[in-house]
């Protein structure tokens, strides 16, 4: 009779996969058949609205009145220069919130966005072009910076400016794409599991990985409005050691040991799976495993030390913990 199950299999795997600085993807799995979507499909939305970032929500130029003016000895007029200015991404320093920047240049010289650092703001975009001056033009001009989330059009922020001011949309989402695919993953001979890869790319405001955080944090916050009603607590689930080399190693399967098939056949009989059981054992421990005599005993231990572990060993307590967790989930 097939098992019934009373409760979903809870994902327990979890894999940054770094593509370049900012873009990654991420993974989780094994999900049951459906699960994955639904979980995949708000933190996308989560990515894309409540991501924090920076963006210029007012300039003032010098010698120009409205963004349709035009500033002598320069070569765009002042819409180009806006929209010139919304493709340059600022990150204030910090921590700031909110700033007021001020600038002076002189020409003939092309500004680009490497040109608008200084000491209160770094730019992540330097190369993204803003102005052409000719010889002997300056231009002089403000903007106003903040933090903030999504979109926010100017006339939302028109009425708080000071005179002389051009209010523009400001667009903070630092998130640039986020996306997800559904892979199938193979769970105790049952192919119909899957795997989410999610791929977050960023303006360079935030690293993907924090932006995936902050996505989190925003999806459990909005959950949270339940608790107070209804005390909901979360199953006992796998602590990941982040970004552990180690216990990467120490839960790969034994199989990568190349063991004869006597050494294997006695650890496997003996429902020892993983590398990582083996070094978590004494040397006595070992001995004392049904039918292992002292060659595949030696055995053993020389292919553990050639995979940088030694029976018995050593391990950081985070690294325990991890993988006894992982062993008991395995033996559940």
């Amino acid at each position: 009779m097939k098992k019934i199950k009373t409760t979903p299999l809870a994902p327990q795997e979890f894999e940054v996969e770094q593509i370049s600085e900012n873009e990654a993807n991420i993974m989780a799995y094994p999900f049951e058949t459906g699960y994955g979507v639904s979980l995949a499909h708000p933190l996308r939305r989560f990515l894309l609205s409540s991501s924090v970032g920076y963006a210029p929500i007012a300039i003032k130029i010098e010698g120009a009145k409205h963004e349709f003016d035009s500033v002598r000895g320069m070569l765009e007029d002042i819409s180009d220069f806006i929209l010139n200015l919304k493709e340059i991404r600022f990150k204030l320093n910090d921590d700031a919130t909110e700033s007021e920047v001020n600038y002076s240049f002189a020409g003939p010289c092309t500004i680009t966005g490497k040109d608008l650092s200084n000491d209160e703001v770094a730019i992540v975009t330097p190369d993204a072009p803003l102005a052409t001056l000719n010889e002997d033009s300056t231009l002089n001009f403000s903007i106003k910076i903040a933090q903030g989330i999504g979109y926010v059009p100017s006339e939302d922020t028109y009425e708080e400016l000071e005179d002389g001011y051009i209010a523009l949309d400001a667009f903070f989402t630092p998130v640039r794409s986020a996306t997800y695919k559904m892979e199938n993953v193979l769970v105790e001979d049952n192919p119909n599991f899957e795997r989410v890869v999610m791929n977050i790319k960023t303006d360079g405001q935030i690293t993907p990985v924090d932006a995936f955080r902050n996505s989190l944090e925003v999806m459990y916050a909005q959950l949270a409005v339940f608790n107070s009603e209804i005390s909901i607590k979360a199953p006992a689930t796998i602590e990941r050691v982040e970004e552990s080399p180690d216990l990467k190693k120490l839960t790969t399967n034994i199989d990568s040991l190349g063991l004869s098939a006597r050494s294997f056949n006695c650890l496997d009989r003996s429902s020892i799976k993983l590398i990582g059981e083996i070094t978590l054992m004494s040397t006595n421990d070992l001995k004392n495993v049904k039918n292992l005599g002292k060659k595949s005993y030696d055995e053993i231990v020389e292919k553990v030390q050639e995979f940088g572990f030694a029976v018995g060993a050593d391990l950081a307590d985070d690294v325990v913990t991890a993988l006894k967790k992982k062993i008991e989930a395995l033996q559940a």
